[in-house]
């Protein structure tokens, strides 16, 4: 970064700016800077920051167990926005070693961590090794066990090399998903089909299904599993008390 200020500081200075100003911010500090792209709050990120700075650089993740429509969405955004939009793909390697030890749905039996570990949050250390900051959709109501209290702009802590610290920008955090979702809808911002299928938060086709009226958003995610952590490990800070 071009300061010497505290992240805490400008944090704090931030709190109130609009997600656009607190993007600008970032892509003005930074020039090694990505955008972590999967769902409706981080294309409208996308969206925002192609007008600020055409090209920015765009990862997602394939851990190779996403849903057809997901697959298109990507494909949507990537010739509808200029952009550099990178898919980052697990370790052949291990995803076979897991497969033939624990099957295709071990996640179901043992929970979770494992094979997003080995499908997500691998891949996404590998990427975050090469970058100074990097951008996510997170939002606080999100989830009300593990997001509640993201900042703006943080240290992030589970990434950072050795000596060097990682930015991490959560632009939306303060924005509800009513916000996110009447800013899609007065810029035709593109989304993934399935939301319009009742899923609200979409990850791998096994473990995401649509919700209930008056269920929470993220209660679609790994639903056979306790309630309040419904976190693979790319935002592992959230959970780390």
């Amino acid at each position: 970064m071009s300061t010497h200020i505290p992240l805490t500081d400008i944090n704090a200075e931030l709190q109130s700016a609009t997600p656009q100003a607190i993007l600008r911010h970032a892509l003005q500090e930074h020039d090694n800077i990505a955008i972590s792209f999967s769902g409706a709050e981080d294309v409208v990120l996308v969206h925002m920051a192609a007008e600020i700075r055409p090209g920015v650089k765009v990862f997602c993740l394939d851990t190779g167990r996403l849903h057809a429509e997901t697959y298109a969405f990507i494909e949507t955004v990537r010739k509808r926005y200029d952009i550099q939009l990178e898919i980052l793909f697990p370790d052949a390697a291990q995803v076979q070693k897991l497969v033939s030890e624990k099957g295709l749905f071990s996640f179901y039996e043992d929970q979770h961590q494992e094979c997003c570990g080995i499908r997500k949050v691998g891949p996404l250390r590998k990427k975050l090794l090469t970058l100074d900051a990097w951008v996510t959709g997170q939002r606080k109501d999100q989830s009300p066990g593990t997001r509640a209290d993201i900042p703006v702009v943080q240290a992030d802590k589970a990434f950072s090399r050795p000596g060097e610290t990682l930015t991490k920008y959560n632009p939306l955090a303060n924005w509800s998903s009513q916000q996110v979702w009447d800013y899609i809808r007065a810029l035709d911002v593109p989304f993934n089909p399935l939301h319009s299928k009742g899923f609200v938060s979409i990850g791998c086709e096994p473990c995401t299904r649509a919700i209930l009226p008056g269920e929470h958003e993220r209660a679609g995610r790994w639903w056979w599993e306790e309630s309040t952590k419904k976190e693979c490990g790319l935002h592992s800070t959230n959970i780390d008390k």
